[in-house]
């Protein structure tokens, strides 16, 4: 399975990082929630981005937080090691793509849900 950081992870049900974190742990991946409000998702506590928590052997990164508040984060995800970045719609940014392309990940503009839910997560 795949350890995913989620960005942009949040205890609100009504958001789609919250349904990303339902939906990858009852396929079996392991998430790491980060973002910028407490609280826990999953059984998991939500780390502080604003801290930028070192994660380990990361696979995936999938983003839920707009192209106009990436910038500051580039480095810090970067940092992480992902193997892919998924961008789900709303947060393309043509910028950060080149950015990780040229750091060797992969980056897939596509929406974590549906890759769950058609079988090519």
């Amino acid at each position: 399975m795949k350890k995913t950081a989620i960005i942009g992870a949040t205890t609100n049900t009504s958001r789609y990082a919250y349904a990303a974190a339902e939906r990858l742990t009852s396929h079996g991946h392991e998430i790491v929630p980060i973002g910028i409000k407490k609280g826990e998702v999953q059984g998991e506590e939500i780390l502080n981005l604003r801290e930028k928590p070192k994660v380990e052997g990361l696979d995936t990164v999938t983003m839920y937080i707009g192209p106009q508040n990436q910038p500051e984060w580039y480095d810090y995800i970067l940092s992480l090691e992902p193997k892919r970045i998924i961008f789900n719609p709303g947060t393309e940014n043509e910028e950060f793509e080149k950015l990780a392309k040229d750091k060797g990940v992969q980056t897939e503009r596509a929406c974590t849900l549906v890759m769950l839910s058609v079988g090519n997560y």
